[in-house]
């Protein structure tokens, strides 16, 4: 075939197919946390080349106990799924933000999505970060465009965020989600200044599971507009407590997808299931 035939079927690509997406790091300052914070966002692959007034849905990502917004990236390799699924056809583009709430807990470093004594990170979330990030970047900033999704601590926070803020996204996807804590399980307070036994105390007072249990029907009526996908491995061991979280919303009659997968509490299994997180917010993007 003429080498000519080649050359002009390549420059009629689409430029999609030649661009390459990108992951930017960045830091914000927040005066309720009294701190800089770091954070990573995802940019697809038409972002660059697009029109100044082209907006994307967006998708907010949150990592696990000691771990940062960087573990998404070189662990979860978010930016070779998230290509891979928008040029296959099987997502939309998207911008992925991966918010750092976290580091090492064992080293004295605050861990958390919830507020807290000494750590009102929730309220530094929907005050000053997501304002942020949504003037920032190209992202329309409503519900019906927005998700949010995260493993273990950050799949508790995910669904804690979609159950106290269900006007805010679409849908909610959790892996192997910290749901909640039993009694048994509990890390106990040796000390006042133990950050481990300060999130463990918050995350069994904002207990996802009870907060259903609890909810009346005005609140039900809400959380019915949000889409749920929750996914945890059958080795893993916050199985149980995910399973109770689905009974809960069966039985509070919220529609919610449970899947149980062959796997633990690690990353070849997160990096797995972001094969089907993102299709899933993908398709409740309205």
């Amino acid at each position: 075939m003429d080498k000519h035939f080649f050359f002009i079927a390549f420059i009629f690509l689409p430029l999609t197919v030649l661009s390459r997406s990108r992951v930017v790091c960045d830091t914000v300052r927040s005066e309720i946390l009294n701190a800089d914070r770091h954070f990573s966002v995802y940019l697809p692959p038409s972002y660059d080349n697009e029109c100044a007034d082209k907006k994307y849905p967006v998708l907010y990502l949150l990592h696990g106990m000691s771990q940062t917004d960087m573990d998404w990236v070189y662990r979860g390799h978010v930016q070779e799924v998230a290509d891979r699924l928008a040029y296959s056809g099987e997502a939309d583009e998207m911008v992925i933000v991966m918010p750092d709430a976290g580091g090492d807990i064992y080293a004295g470093v605050w861990n958390g999505y919830f507020d807290m004594p000494g750590w009102s990170y929730e309220k530094y979330f929907f005050d000053e970060f997501l304002p942020y990030i949504e003037r920032k970047y190209n992202i329309i900033g409503d519900k019906n465009h927005r998700a949010v999704a995260g493993l273990s601590m950050g799949g508790g926070g995910a669904t804690g965020y979609g159950l106290w803020h269900s006007d805010m996204f679409s849908s909610v996807y959790a892996m192997s989600a910290l749901m909640d804590i039993p009694e048994k399980g509990a890390a106990k307070f040796d000390r006042p200044d133990d950050k481990l036994a300060i999130l463990t105390k918050t995350v069994m007072e904002r207990s996802c599971i009870c907060f259903v249990k609890e909810a009346d029907d005005i609140i039900l009526g809400k959380l019915r507009t949000v889409k749920w996908f929750i996914d945890c491995g059958d080795d893993d061991f916050l199985l149980d407590r995910n399973i109770e979280f689905f009974q809960a919303m069966r039985d509070a009659g919220v529609e919610c997808q449970f899947r149980v997968r062959d796997g633990g509490h690690d990353w070849e299994y997160w990096h797995s299931a972001l094969y089907m997180c993102l299709p899933f917010v993908s398709r409740n993007f309205k």
